[in-house]
């Protein structure tokens, strides 16, 4: 697509830059490419206080959610919003390319050190980058593509299985619809699959639906399902969707007609799927959940081709392998001194002898020449120990390596930003507690720091004078000071092979 907007090359030149958050980006890309019709950009006061107390536009439009663009205070001050060669912010991909410019016509204060602004966007450039760009099309080029009548709209935000397929088939057929398929692809999916693997389990069930069209679309969740269904309706009308299947809590809201589907089971009399009450209990099969589907993967076991066709189910295994063969983080935090580092290098240890899985220990000098130099003791600083530790692990088991890590991480928000660093990259997460006392620690105390601490010499020492936020949600809590090393190292053993991520080991009779 080109389609873009040059600025004069002083006025590009001189404009603040802006990186926008991971949705702001996705509403701006659904600005640019029309599916947000009838908007131009993002909204201003006027809209969104209308928006709040009616449900529409300041004119009148109705539109389900708003769509807002906050940036820091300090480039603010560089704007100036009566002079349009003066007021145009520069918005940027995560590589720091530009994307986009707007030509900001409001700002306001939104909290401490940050401001809201609205403006028209205008493209830059040729358009974005990453897998599955030609699938990434716009409402136009779409409309134009879909044959004349009624056009069936499905958002495919998980993998198709055959209950799905056949609920598809089925109102396809009875509406005598051409089929779009609408891919989400802005963030991972509700059960945690990766865009680009989503992309390719949508298209590795295309042979078993009706003639049609895909399209990947930027579409974010919100938290709010009420409002996520209408912004989707919205997306599907703008994309020529007439009627659009219903995949959980959705309302028009003035959009495309909504299907609902009646629920499907597998009759085993001759591997039908039907409506649920057309089958004696005797034949009938039920749809295995998300969490049914993820527990056989997770062990290994093939996806049964009664409920999933072979080729999705390939795809699935490919990006979900067993536990024993996936990456995996094992994050331990505890106060200093609570033995956390000594577990981890005895179980790192075990692993190794073992053989079965590459091991990386992220603690100690390594840690601190690498990664931590020249930070502090400040929470900016503990936070982003942690956030480097998280990225590194998250990237290692990306390529299915195991790490271990050990800092304290003494802050909640840090230590579930390196879950979800791990999660994202499609790796497992355990978290382990190691939650020896305060005072066994300052009498362990083998670098003097408590000492210092309580001296005065040291400010910033957790469990002194910075606080420890303990963990509610530790998978595994072992405290030290009743546990000996060796008995320690083997609960974190038997707890890795319990949940699949390591295999048994034979004991020697």
């Amino acid at each position: 697509m080109s389609n873009g907007w040059v600025l004069p090359d002083e006025v590009l030149r001189d404009a603040p830059a802006y990186t926008p958050r991971a949705y702001e980006l996705a509403d701006l890309e659904l600005l640019l490419s029309g599916a947000y019709t009838p908007l131009t950009g993002f909204l201003g006061r006027a809209d969104l206080t209308a928006l709040t107390r009616r449900g529409r536009l300041d004119d009148g439009t109705p539109w389900p959610v708003p769509v807002t663009l906050e940036i820091p205070g300090e480039l603010v001050g560089g704007l100036e919003l009566d002079n349009p060669l003066h007021r145009a912010l520069v918005l940027t991909d995560a590589e720091g390319a530009p994307v986009a410019a707007v030509d900001v016509t409001d700002t306001w204060p939104t909290r401490e050190g940050r401001y809201g602004v609205g403006g028209a966007v205008r493209r830059l450039g040729d358009g974005g980058h990453g897998p599955f760009q030609r699938l990434r099309r716009t409402p136009d080029e779409v409309r134009s593509l879909l044959p004349p009548g009624r056009v069936l709209g499905v958002v495919a935000d998980r993998p198709l299985h055959r209950p799905q397929l056949a609920q598809i088939a089925h109102a396809a057929r009875t509406l005598a619809a051409h089929l779009l398929i609408l891919i989400p692809v802005a963030e991972s999916g509700p059960d945690g699959l990766p865009p680009e693997v989503l992309v390719r389990a949508v298209f590795a069930a295309r042979d078993r639906m009706p003639p049609a069209t895909l399209v990947a679309v930027p579409l974010i969740r919100r938290g709010d399902e009420i409002r996520d269904a209408l912004l989707r309706a919205k997306v599907a009308a703008a994309y020529g969707v007439t009627h659009l299947l219903s995949t959980g809590e959705m309302l028009s809201g003035g959009g495309p007609r909504v299907l609902v589907p009646r629920e499907l089971a597998y009759d085993n009399r001759d591997g039908q799927w039907r409506w649920r009450d057309d089958i004696p209990p005797r034949n009938r099969r039920l749809a295995l959940s998300p969490q049914e589907i993820d527990d056989l993967l997770d062990r290994g076991f093939p996806l049964p081709e009664w409920h999933t066709p072979p080729a999705v189910a390939k795809e699935l295994a490919r990006a979900r392998p067993p536990r024993r063969h996936r990456g995996l983080v094992v994050f331990f935090t505890g106060l200093s001194g609570s033995g956390k580092s000594t577990i981890a290098r005895g179980v790192a240890d075990s692993l190794r002898e073992s053989g079965d899985r590459t091991v990386t220990l992220l603690d100690g000098d390594v840690v601190r020449r690498e990664l931590s130099k020249g930070l502090g003791f400040s929470k900016e600083d503990r936070d982003t120990n942690v956030r480097r530790i998280g990225w590194v692990a998250a990237e290692v088991a990306r390529h299915r390596g195991m790490v271990l890590c050990c800092p304290i991480a003494p802050y909640e928000k840090a230590r579930t930003t390196a879950r979800a660093m791990a999660q994202a990259a499609g790796a497992g997460f355990i978290l382990v507690y190691v939650s020896t006392p305060l005072a066994v620690c300052e009498q362990r105390d083998r670098k003097g720091l408590y000492a210092k601490a309580r001296a005065g010499q040291l400010t910033g020492m957790t469990g002194v004078d910075d606080p420890y936020e303990e963990p509610t949600n530790a998978d595994l809590v072992i405290d030290a000071s009743e546990l000996p090393i060796d008995e320690a190292v083997h609960a974190v053993m038997h707890h890795l092979t319990e949940t699949g991520w390591v295999e048994p080991r034979l004991q020697p009779a």
